[in-house]
Formats: structure tokens, sequence, C-alpha cells
């Protein structure tokens, strides 16, 4: 009847060979522990040594020497013995093996996956980054576009009729300012004689007769601009000096280093 059990249950037959094995083993481990109880407790029968200054290495030498000696002959003595590879062991020892293995896979699947999360946030990052790249391009080209059209193109007699006007506004300015500083000179510095002078075109003028501080002034412009390289003028008898002094005093006009009867005006416009 047990007999006819086993044949019909072949999985219980298995069981109790894989337990047999492992009583077997722990037999072998139980062994093995006294033994090294045994060696153990001989060691420690044999006693310390009372190590010297002058030979403590040679003797601590000697020492492990001995316990190399007696451990290499405890293990000649021993005979080694081959587990029994039977086929529920083998199949056992696999689907341990098996196991690990899953569990690596698994692992390295897991950090794969992670990877692919990171790779697939950053991927969505950069492809929004560039849409945005791609819609300030767009906008730009129509800007680009919108600007080409709007540009006009200016021919020379344009430009010419521009600066012509330009050139005479700024004549008419000059005028303007002129006449607003004669019109100043004339009120506040007047000759000598409290008597206004004008200027006579086509006239001439006696050298001893005085010109206003005005004409003083406009003279002074006038050979700068027109004579750069030599805007010195001769200090004639129709200069009043205090007019001189006031211009050299205020630093209107300067003296030659090596001429003091020459004076030009100060360079405002550099």
């Amino acid at each position: 009847m047990l007999k006819n059990q086993q044949e019909l249950d072949p999985d219980i037959t298995a069981d109790m060979e894989v337990i047999d094995t492992e009583e077997e083993l722990i037999k072998q481990c139980e062994e093995i522990w006294k033994d090294m109880e045994d060696c153990q407790n001989k060691l420690s029968l044999i006693g310390t040594e009372t190590l010297t200054k002058s030979n403590a290495q040679l003797s601590l030498l000697i020492m492990q020497v001995k316990c190399l000696t007696a451990e290499l002959g405890h293990w000649k003595k021993r005979t080694p013995e081959i587990t029994p590879m039977t086929e529920d062991i083998l199949v056992t020892l696999g689907k341990e093996e098996f196991q690990k293995l899953r569990h690596n896979l698994e692992m390295v699947v897991s950090t794969i996956q992670s990877k692919n999360e990171k790779l697939k946030e950053d991927l969505e990052r950069e492809q929004q980054w560039l849409d945005e790249q791609q819609q300030i391009l767009e906008s730009l080209n129509v800007l680009h576009s919108d600007l080409k059209n709007q540009v006009v193109t200016f021919s020379e007699s344009r430009i010419f009729n521009e600066l012509k006007a330009k050139m005479l506004s700024i004549k008419e300015f000059k005028e303007k300012l002129l006449c607003t500083l004669g019109e100043f000179l004339e009120d506040h510095f007047p000759l000598p004689d409290g008597t206004i002078k004008k200027k006579k075109k086509n006239t001439q003028e006696s050298n001893a007769e005085l010109i206003t501080l005005n004409e003083m002034i406009e003279m002074l412009i006038n050979r700068m601009f027109e004579v750069p390289h030599d805007p010195y003028v001769k200090i004639s008898d129709s200069f009043w000096p205090p007019y001189i002094e006031l211009l050299l005093r205020y630093g209107i006009a300067l003296r030659h280093p090596e001429d003091p009867t020459r004076i030009r005006l100060e360079a405002f416009h550099q």
C-alpha cells in the first residue's frame, strides 16, 4: 500500500530526498564545527610565550608558522567530500540561480525604465524649447518682411535737396544769432562817446576811428574761419583798448605767444 502511494505521489518522494540531503549537509557542518572547536582548544592549551624586545618579531613569525603547519596537517588528514549532484539538487540550485537572475534582470529593467522616463521628460522639454524658438523665428521673419517692404529708396537729388535745406536753415540760424549778439553788444557795450557806429560797406574808414565790440568779434570770427592756419588779427588804432582788455581778461581772445600786438579768438568750436 505504501509503495503504491509513493508511485502515485512522486512529488512527495522528491521532497523527502531534498530533506535527507539537507540533513546530511547539516551533519557535515556540525562535524566541521566540532573539529574547529578541538583545534581551538588545543591551541589554547599550548599557552603563550613571553616575548622579549630583541626577538619579538622572530617569535611572532615562529608562532605563525606553527599555526599554519597545524592547519595544513589538519586539512591533509581530511578527505574532500563531494556533494552528490542528484537531479533534485540540480533542480533546486537551478531554481535559486534563476531567481537571482530574475531579480537582477528586474533591477536592470527598473533602472532602464527610470532612465527612459528621464529621457522622455528631457525630450519633451527640448521639444517645447524648439517650438518656442520656431515661433520667435517666424515672428522675426514676419517683422523682417514688413520692414523690408517699408524701405524707401532715396535718390541722390532728394538727399542733396535735404542737405541744402539743412544748410539754409543753419545759415538763417547763424544770421539770427549774429544779429541778436550785435544788438546785445550795441546796447550794453557802446563806444566811448556814447554813440553806436554801424559798419558801412564800400566806405573807407580812418584808422583812428574806433569800431564797436561787435565789429571786433565779427572780425576775429571771420579771420578764424577764413584763415584757420593763421587766425591772428593785428591790433590797430580802431580797437578800443578797454574792449581788448575785456576780451583777453574773460578768455574770449588770446594774444600771440611771440607778438603781443596780435590777437585771435578762442577756438570754442573745437
